[in-house]
């Protein structure tokens, strides 16, 4: 169970904790404007305000999501959730991290990818996964930072803005 202290994890600007439903329209803002402006979410669909409500709701079901402010505004965000839907695939889960364009270089990610992971560990979770746009340099750095491996990248498997896309995957152990 994750300590109930609202501050889970602090960067040098930002208090990360546990998201609430009250942050759900900042959380979709940040998560539309990747959709839009990204290849970081392979789709081109943005969020209604309903399939963002439902979208974060099984989020804070399992206590797997986190927001990230600063001077009291949601800054960014980062979830996890199942990797695969099949029973076998349980222990594992993937993560994503979103940091609004504006606060990006200031160590939002890096406090929300530690908060993702600690939550993880807790939970009992046994490999945490990211799906990363291969070209994303950041955030392959970010992951390699807190001990991610390259598991491989498997090639134009997805397609955005007109162009194919590589996605690379990366592991982290985390029991």
């Amino acid at each position: 169970m994750l300590d109930m202290n609202p501050i889970y994890e602090r960067s040098r600007t930002a208090i990360v904790r546990p998201a609430r439903s009250g942050d759900g329209e900042a959380v979709r803002a940040i998560r539309n404007h990747a959709v839009e402006h990204s290849t970081a979410l392979w789709t081109h669909a943005v969020q209604s305000p309903a399939q963002g409500t439902a979208w974060l709701a099984a989020h804070l079901e399992r206590g797997s999501a986190f927001v990230a402010e600063v001077g009291g505004e949601v800054a960014g965000f980062a979830v996890y959730g199942p990797w695969r839907e099949l029973d076998g695939y349980r222990h594992t889960v993937e993560d994503s991290v979103y940091v609004s364009e504006d606060r990006q270089g200031l160590g939002i990610g890096s406090a929300l990818l530690a908060a993702l992971i600690a939550s993880a560990r807790e939970a009992g979770h046994h490999v945490m996964i990211a799906g990363i746009e291969a070209g994303n340099s950041g955030s392959i750095r970010l992951h390699e930072r807190f001990g991610f491996h390259h598991a491989g990248t498997v090639r134009e498997v997805g397609t955005k803005f007109g162009r194919w896309l590589d996605l690379t995957i990366m592991r982290l152990p985390l029991s």
